[in-house]
């Protein structure tokens, strides 16, 4: 994550009743800047300059000879311009996940998705839609050229829909505020909200309607992405930028779903193509993090240029382990006592999710010779999942910014242990 932490601070009180702490007579309240320094363990009251971290001399030496012997390529999972530009330092060659649904949640434009998710029609849906389209063409455009000439895996929106809107609770107490101060005008807006995250809301929203199911219940969404992909791709192609996008259908279990986005996709690139006049080259793909598309690669292949497995979800979904749970109930006393030998999370478990993606992996490539596969999960930074990722054959890993150079030396780890070489002419 590329964020500083500090255990084992015996000489701080913290009082969550007043949401401060205290050290050595200083009083640090909620909301002032504390700049931390994660190497020595210093803690500075205020706010210090900083540099963005660098790869030394010797490190990037290392890291130039294992780019010469590994074959897994190493891209990054990046949502924002900055981090890509950063990924790319750190040696990613492309971005593996750019998770849109980030894009979302920015201050300008919230409140235009909370109106298209509160609209009563198609039409209302449309109409917030194309004020967003400008500012993910926007976001695109910047992504795209932060990494000219490399790959950029863009994943369609995946959360469910009440993820934008206020939390139920919140919303039923404002609204019985309101009732009580007589704010008439307020309150029919808020009893609104409060209506549609009723309908949205879910018993298992793990397992519910986000992702595709989100795009095929709702086509219009997905078309202002695809649309807002493609012009994003042609006015950078007419300034010369060598772009390579690639859009990302996510939760996919059935092969039809994929064919149904698919002819949206076919239809709007061929219209941006025929605005600016222009071939534009982008994939279209999906994850592969729902067990049944494991098990029915052969006929999700027919309709993608490539698989990106999302093993994030992939492991929640073949344990039965929602992750926030068992990493707080009882996976902690599952490693301790030795019936698993590591967090599933961390390192793939190749017994189970291995199997499933090695089946993935054989049968999508008998039926699409052509397949490109990638993970993009967070073991796509951890050099034993790597490893595995190496012996069955993806293309490439893709990792948070922060572990492109561990991802770029376990790759080349692999290949060494694999042919075991010798380096002596090193």
């Amino acid at each position: 994550m590329g964020k500083p932490c500090i255990t084992g601070c015996s000489a701080i009180e913290i009082d969550y009743e007043k949401r401060i702490f205290k050290v050595n007579g200083k009083i640090v309240k909620e909301g002032d800047i504390i700049t931390i320094d994660g190497t020595t363990g210093y803690v500075y009251l205020g706010e210090v300059p900083t540099i963005e971290p660098e790869l030394s001399g010797e490190l990037y030496e290392l890291l130039t000879w294992a780019d010469e012997l590994k074959r897994l390529g190493v891209r990054a999972n990046a949502d924002t311009p900055e981090a890509a530009e950063f990924a790319r330092k750190m040696g990613a060659q492309g971005i593996g996940l750019c998770r849109t649904e980030r894009m979302f949640n920015e201050p300008d434009r919230l409140p235009i998705v909370v109106k298209m998710i509160l609209a009563d029609n198609e039409r209302e849906r449309r109409e917030a839609l194309e004020k967003l389209l400008p500012l993910q063409k926007k976001d695109f455009m910047a992504i795209l050229k932060a990494m000219e000439g490399y790959p950029v895996t863009i994943r369609l929106l995946d959360p469910p829909l009440h993820e934008f809107l206020p939390r139920y609770e919140d919303l039923l107490n404002e609204v019985i505020e309101l009732e009580i101060s007589g704010n008439t005008k307020e309150l029919e807006e808020k009893k609104k909200i409060l209506n549609r995250v009723k309908v949205l809301s879910e018993v298992n929203p793990m397992l519910g309607h986000r992702g595709v199911r989100v795009g095929i219940s709702y086509p219009e969404i997905y078309e202002m992405q695809i649309r807002a992909i493609c012009e994003a791709t042609a006015e950078l192609l007419k300034q010369g930028v060598k772009v390579k996008p690639q859009i990302m259908v996510p939760q996919v279990g059935i092969a039809n779903e994929l064919k149904k986005v698919r002819e949206i996709f076919e239809r709007v690139k061929r219209e941006v193509e025929e605005s600016y006049n222009i071939n534009l080259p982008i994939k279209y793909g999906t994850m592969i993090e729902v067990v049944r598309a494991c098990l029915t690669a052969k006929e999700i292949a027919k309709f993608v240029d490539f698989f990106s497995f999302g093993t994030n979800d992939l492991t929640q979904a073949t344990f039965s382990f929602s992750r926030e749970d068992a990493e707080n109930k009882f996976l902690p006393l599952y490693l301790n006592i030795g019936i698993l030998k590591s967090n599933p999370f961390s390192t793939l478990d190749t017994e189970g999710v291995g199997r499933l993606m090695e089946m993935a992996v054989k049968e999508g490539r008998e039926a699409n010779k052509d397949l490109e596969i990638g993970i993009c999960g967070e073991h796509g930074g951890d050099p034993l999942s790597i490893e595995f990722c190496d012996k069955i054959g993806l293309d490439y890993v893709s990792a948070s910014p922060y572990r492109i150079p561990i991802a770029r030396l376990a790759a080349a780890q692999s290949i060494i242990k694999k042919k075991k070489i010798k380096l002596t002419g090193f």
